[in-house]
Order: C-alpha cells, then structure tokens, then sequence
C-alpha cells in the first residue's frame, strides 16, 4: 500500500518528463500530437486504476488511521522529512483528482483546446495532477506547502497559454493572488514548525497545541488561514476566480473548480483544526461571517448575470456560483463540530463533481455556438437546447438542478449538514450568530435555485426575446451533434457518482467521520 501511494503521486511527475521526449516509432500512430495525447489519457488512466486499487485496500473499519504511510528522512538539518500517508479525509479528494484528470485527458484527447504544442499541454496537466495529489498525501508541513504551489505554474501556463479571450490578464492575476496569499501561510508554517519543534503534521495534530502558546496560535491561524482562504476561494479574497474560469479552457476550469479549490479547505481541516486549536475557536466566528456573506454574494452576482440584459457570460456565472458552493465548506468548517466538518468534506466531493459537469456542459455549448453569452444562447435564435440537442439540454439541467442542492441528489447533503452544523457550534461560540449565518445560508439556497432554474429556462428553452442574432458554431463537425461520443463517455462517471453520493451518502460519511472525530480530539 505505501508503494502504491508514492506510485501515484510520483507517476505523472515521471510521465510528464516523458511526454517531452520523442515518441517511440511504433506509438506514433497518426501523428505525434496524437501520441502524446494519447499519452497523457495512459498515464491519467494508470493513475485512476491505482488510487481505485488504493481505495479498494484501504483498511475501511478504520479510517481514522494513517493508512499506506512512507516516512523518510529527506533533510534532517531541518528535520523535514517525506512522509506520505491517507486517511478517511484524504482518500476521497485523491481519488475524485485521480478520477477528474484523466476525464479531462480523455476530453482533451478528441477536444483539444487550440494553443501551442500539445507536449507542453499534457506536460502541465500531469504536472498539475502530481501536485494535487500530493497535496493531499504529504504529512509534512514543508511538503505541503511545496505540493501546494507545484500546482501554481501550470494551471498559470494552461490559462496564459491555452485560455480564451482575456487570458493574459486572468492569469496573471491568478498566480499573484495565489503567491501572495502563499508567502504569509508559508510564514505561518515556519512559525507552527519552529515553536511545535516539528514539521510533522502527525505529531502536532497529536499535540494539539500544547507545545504552542496562544499568541502563537492566533498568529499562526491568521497567516496559513489567509493563504488558504485565497485557494477556496473565500469572500472577499475571490476575485482573481472568476476572471480565471472564464479565460480557461475548459478542461482548465473543471480542474480548478473540481480539485485546486479543495486544497485551500483541505488544509485548513488537516492543519489548522487539529494543530492550533485554540486559534481556530478564536477565528471561526470571523470565518463563518465571512462565509455567509460568501454564499450571499456569490448568489445575488449569479442572478444578476442571469437576468435578462446583463450580457452575462455562462462561465462567469458557474465561476461565481462556486463562491457560494465552497461557502458552504467553509462555514461548516467554522463550526467546529463533526457534523459541520463532515458536512464541508461531502460538499467538497459534491462541487468537485457538480461543477466539474458543469463546466465540462458549459464548454460544450460554447463549441458549439461559439459563445456562452447568456443574452445569445437565451435569444430567438439561440441555443434552446431541449429542441436543438435535447441531451445536451437534459445534462445542463441535470448539472443546475444538483447544483441547487436537490434533495437525493449529492449537493443536498454537504449544504444540509453544514447548516446543521451551524444550529449548534461547538461549545463556546457564539449559537446565535452561528444562527444567524445558517439563516443566511438558507437564504443562499432558496437564491440558488433562483439563479440555476433562470439559466435552464433561458438556455434550454431559449426564444425569451433576447438577442436575435443568429448563433455561429464552433465547427461545422460539431454544430448539429447532440452529445458525442467522446462527451458521454468524459460526463457519465460524473453524472453516475452525483446520483450515488446523493442516495447513498454513508459510503463517503463512514469515511470521514471516524478521521473528522479524531482531528477534532487533536490526532488521539
């Protein structure tokens, strides 16, 4: 098992070096673009079969427990050392990263994104991958923050390079919010590191702070808090989200929406809760404001990009609508209790496969008709889906309804038990501000639906009397096709494990809970 876990972290690293190599004459095939293309579904696809083998032999009676763990001295002048492991928490995020590269591979394969060579394409996307995962896996504080910014230099390169209109600037703005809030979390972590004696985060979730003072924990939480409150993204750090989403690929803004934005909140579960516990109770008020106010906004920008006029843009609205989305992860991260953690890791997994489906659908359509202007695919001469690619139109409303947080569907229980979690806090905070948020919260429900059933009345049934001007495509192959192929295969999986998370939640709650409880008792 702890071989199988370094597999699948180092295999894309070492895949992306051979994918700049010449290919072998007898993998050729057509050309050599379509090699490495194919090269990269190979390596994405061995990655998925081995975090599959990883979860299937994971000890599941007891998930609380670092499982497939490798500890090796890598530079004991610092006492830093390469030490890898899963536990309930972490299993499910390395799995959905597994999973959600290689279906960007394979729709990368049919649909390349137009840019230069797809070598440094699919070079950047196993980088991204092995970063992620790692991120996930590592169990020390310094290699934590290392994984965490492996993933910052291709997601700049696959936005600057392979981006729509604006991508440029978009990216630019990415990398510098995201270096920013970097540098103070990464003071952060010294602090933790040099006051706890250790850069393990085993040994100091197990501490539970008792090694660092007050002042130091309140520091500390402030600076690693900050760094990962930009990755979330939380309100009012989010900007650099929206313009990033809209200039990226697609296969962009499904990794950046399904798997780079679990990072920020992943670390503030594996560090923050367990290594400075009383720094997290004197913030988590502070964090739950911000929240609420999080999925308030994010909401009201999504009607107003809705309605009738506003020029709206499709991608811009998704990308605003995850604001909302990872609200919620973080307000029942603030509540400090198992049920609020609980309910933010199941919503994580949620909008890591709702809004990877969505963008993956928003994508589409805008292939097709050469935009995702809202005013444009809304009008007489606009998409109206259920008539002109029914399935196309059923998987957009299938994708926004899920997102809504219908009930039997996955998005309902993450936003159900964060706001259950909210109802009682943990002991000491504040029940009716924490009262307060959950009504604010609820409020962002109701807005939700508002805003998705408004953009699949408009886009599915269009002839709203918007814009007349006809619709161009993307490609005269692509124009009159409902869902290809290749699409159904890339959205199935996504589509099969929101219905199954939704009616059988346990199987990801009976993971998490064991490990959430031990976090919260400091590790023991």
């Amino acid at each position: 098992m702890q071989y199988l876990l370094a597999a699948i972290v180092v295999l894309p690293l070492a895949g992306a070096v051979a994918s700049l190599l010449p290919a072998p004459p007898g993998l050729k095939g057509k050309s050599p673009e379509q090699a490495v293309l194919r090269h990269g579904v190979t390596v994405t696809g061995v990655v998925l079969a081995l975090s599959i083998a990883l979860a299937a032999g994971f000890d599941h009676d007891s998930p609380a427990r670092m499982q497939a763990t490798t500890d090796i001295s890598w530079i004991p002048a610092l006492n830093i050392r390469i030490h890898l492991g899963v536990d309930g928490v972490s299993l499910p995020l390395l799995v959905l990263t597994a999973l959600l590269t290689f279906l960007c591979a394979l729709y990368s394969y049919f649909k390349m994104p137009s840019g230069p060579s797809p070598k440094a394409f699919v070079a950047l996307l196993l980088v991204l991958e092995s970063g992620t995962l790692a991120t996930f896996a590592v169990l020390d504080l310094m290699l934590f923050f290392l994984a965490f910014e492996m993933v910052l230099i291709p997601m700049y390169f696959l936005i600057a390079r392979w981006g729509g209109e604006g991508r440029e600037h978009a990216a630019w703005r990415f990398i510098l919010y995201t270096l920013l809030g970097s540098v103070v979390m990464l003071l952060g972590l010294l602090l933790v590191g040099i006051k706890g004696g250790t850069f393990d985060m085993v040994a100091l979730a197990t501490d539970n702070g008792s090694k660092l003072s007050h002042t130091t924990q309140l520091i500390a939480v402030l600076a690693i808090g900050l760094g990962l409150a930009v990755k979330a993204p939380m309100w009012p750090l989010h900007s650099w989200l929206p313009d990033a989403h809209t200039a990226a690929p697609t296969v962009g803004s499904v990794l950046l929406a399904g798997v780079l934005l679990k990072m920020g909140t992943y670390g503030f579960v594996r560090i923050v809760l367990p290594i400075a516990p009383d720094g997290a109770h004197t913030f988590a008020p502070y964090l739950a404001a911000f929240a609420a106010v999080g999925i308030i906004y994010g909401s009201l920008v999504c009607l107003n990009l809705a309605r009738r006029g506003a020029k709206g843009d499709l991608k811009r609205l998704i990308a605003y609508s995850s604001v909302g989305h990872m609200g919620f992860v973080l307000l029942g991260i603030a509540t400090l209790t198992p049920t609020g953690l609980n309910g933010a890791l199941f919503a994580n997994i949620a909008h890591g496969l709702i809004t990877g489906l969505l963008f993956f659908l928003v994508g589409a359509v805008k292939d097709r008709y050469g935009t995702s202007d809202l005013d444009a695919l809304s009008g007489r001469t606009g998409a109206a889906l259920y008539g002109k690619a029914p399935r196309l139109g059923g998987l957009l409303a299938f994708g926004a309804i899920a997102s809504l947080g219908l009930p039997g569907l996955a998005g309902f229980w993450g936003e159900m038990l964060a706001m259950f979690g909210a109802f009682r806090p943990a002991e000491g905070l504040s029940r009716p501000a924490f009262l307060t948020f959950m009504a604010l919260a609820g409020l962002g429900t109701l807005l939700t639906a508002a805003y998705m059933l408004v953009v699949v009345r408009r886009v599915c049934m269009g002839g709203d009397g918007g814009s007349s001007r006809p619709l161009t495509a993307g490609t005269a192959e692509n124009a009159p096709a409902d869902v290809l192929s290749y699409e159904f295969a890339a959205w199935t999986p996504l589509v099969a494990l929101t219905v199954l998370a939704g009616l059988w939640p346990a199987a990801l709650l009976g993971l998490t809970d064991p490990a959430v409880q031990q976090l919260l008792r400091g590790g023991n």
